[in-house]
């Protein structure tokens, strides 16, 4: 009987069926640290597994690996699951990875920290490159969620501190996958209009996962690109986002950004007076300086030119006495009118007086009533709270 000849093809084809239909090696999880990583250009990632004693090859394809939420380095030690097969053309099997975990270290502390050292090394980070907060700001941007406390927050803080200041709200995802492409068109936004003079970009507290959306790139890049100061109002005291890296400010809390980003009114007038005073009391030293002299002229000059002088001198401190009293009415009023005029641009005035805001359930704000179509559910924010409701 002649012996059955089979071709390199035919042993590498006959062998890959027999792994693809393996039960145990179509789908299994190894454990073992990179080596040898490389990124294709095509997006496919090359990986050798490796542990004490043996190395296995590996590929994860471009579909697979734009999932990763990190980036592959050599000497990371991971979790792969995939199958195991052979690339008939090489003649050998390796591990075809659908997806991998770091081993021991969470996937988005890997990813939070390979980007804040990358970033830092671009110099987005960099004191020198932060932009001063303007002191006294006419215009205040607000990048966050309508419905959150956080807006609330800070409506109240720069209301109460400097009610001159016009608050300017962005309705923005906080959360979620298009929480960081919203986020940066209100940076954008806020830029390409001119509409502010500090902006405020930030959400109340939450999860690492929560709050993953100020670790993203493009948010860091946005706030590094605005020509507007950022101040990162993330609700959390601790631990810090690539955004508050990237702000020229960094304030723990949204209640505490608008601190930040505005005077307080009630200083200010305290302060305003103390200078007065000062002015007054140095005013009223230099007269009595020179009523001193005046009196030792007396000595030497008739008695009417003392009496004139005199009475020149009273009628100097009275009309600056009454300069500084008109000087501060004036002031006092500016400021009123100044917060009469917010008061009634408030949105909340608006609100107050029967207008609402229609949104989707997700909190976008709905702009035209072409979206409002026959049963579908949105939500009413009024004055006083928000309501579901249905279009008939």
């Amino acid at each position: 009987m002649e012996p059955k000849i089979a071709t390199v093809s035919q042993i590498n084809g006959y062998i890959k069926k027999i792994l693809d239909h393996n039960i145990i090696l179509n789908d299994i999880w190894i454990k073992g640290e990179i080596s040898n990583f490389k990124l294709h250009y095509s997006g496919h990632m090359y990986i050798t597994l490796k542990d004490e004693k043996s190395v296995l090859k590996a590929v994860m394809f471009k579909s697979a690996a734009a999932h990763l939420a990190f980036m592959p380095e050599d000497g990371m030690k991971v979790l792969a699951r995939g199958r195991i097969s052979v690339y008939e053309a090489g003649g050998a099997y390796q591990l075809y990875i659908n997806e991998m975990t770091p081993d021991g270290v969470g996937e988005l502390y890997i990813a939070y920290e390979q980007m804040k050292k990358r970033l830092e090394a671009e110099g987005l980070f960099d004191p020198k490159l932060k932009k001063p907060i303007p002191q006294f700001p006419e215009r205040v941007g607000v990048i966050t969620a309508t419905t959150g406390a956080a807006v609330r927050d800070i409506i109240n803080v720069i209301t109460r501190r400097y009610p001159k200041a016009e608050i300017i709200i962005y309705p923005s995802l906080v959360q979620g996958a298009d929480a960081a492409p919203n986020i940066c068109e209100g940076i954008r936004y806020f830029n390409e209009h001119k509409l502010c003079d500090t902006l405020i970009v930030g959400r109340g507290g939450g999860s690492i996962e929560d709050l993953w959306a100020f670790n993203e790139e493009c948010v860091a890049r946005a706030i590094f690109a605005s020509e507007i100061p950022v101040i990162s109002a993330v609700g959390h005291e601790t631990d810090f986002t690539i955004a508050d890296f990237v702000a020229d400010l960094r304030a723990p809390t949204p209640s505490a950004a608008a601190e930040i980003a505005v005077p307080s009114q009630l200083e200010l007038i305290s302060r305003i007076s103390m200078l007065e005073g000062r002015l007054k009391n140095a005013v009223i030293k230099d007269l009595k300086q020179k009523r001193l002299l005046a009196e030792r002229q007396k000595l030497r000059s008739p008695q009417e030119k003392i009496g004139d002088e005199r009475l020149r001198l009273d009628n100097l401190l009275k009309q600056l006495d009454k300069a500084i009293k008109i000087k501060r009415m004036q002031e006092q009023e500016r400021l009123g009118t100044a917060c009469a005029k917010l008061d009634a641009m408030s949105p909340l005035k608006v609100m107050a007086r029967g207008y609402a805001i229609p949104t989707e359930q997700d909190g976008t704000v709905i702009k035209s009533v072409k979206k409002l179509k026959s049963g579908k559910e949105f939500e009413l924010i009024l004055a006083d709270g928000k309501k579901g409701c249905m279009v008939k």
